[in-house]
């Protein structure tokens, strides 16, 4: 969910988040591999008698939620002059040019158009993506393109930081 706070007093109090998005994997995605998992687990129980029959069930189930849960930490937020996109910072100082990336051009931008030393963070179950330019002459990464639910509004957003 992408939320923007402007609270008076957050400046004030060092927590100046502008915006805050958590890419999570929706409900819908998880019976599927939950489902594989539970099948593994029925493999190898047909093969072991006893108490040892369970244990694939204990392991892989949770290992799969674990797994599923993993995928949806990734976050993108606009927070203290930084923007931030799963584990990587960027000073808004050094925000080129955005541009939004619609789920029809996503395939192309994220292949042929795709320079290797960008910064990519993808969700394929995110249907749109941002494409930032850093200005930074310092850093070799010549953009970050990174899933987000709502470009629109982080693109104005860091246009207009």
């Amino acid at each position: 969910m992408g939320e923007t706070s402007s609270a008076p007093g957050a400046a004030a109090n060092g927590t100046s988040k502008r915006y805050s998005e958590r890419l999570y994997l929706p409900w819908w995605n998880w019976p599927l591999p939950l489902i594989g998992a539970a099948l593994m687990a029925a493999t190898i129980h047909l093969g072991y008698p006893g108490l040892r029959a369970w244990l694939p069930y204990a392991v892989l189930l949770p290992l799969m939620a674990a797994l599923l849960v993993q995928l949806g930490r990734a976050k993108v937020e606009v927070a203290d002059g930084e923007l931030r996109v799963g584990k990587a910072h960027l000073p808004l100082r050094f925000v080129g040019s955005v541009e939004v990336i619609g789920k029809d051009r996503k395939r192309k931008a994220l292949g042929p158009e795709l320079d290797p030393a960008a910064f990519m963070l993808h969700r394929g179950w995110v249907g749109p993506a941002l494409r930032v330019r850093l200005t930074d002459p310092e850093d070799p990464t010549p953009y970050w393109v990174f899933s987000t639910r709502k470009p629109e509004e982080l693109a104005e957003l860091l246009r207009s930081r």
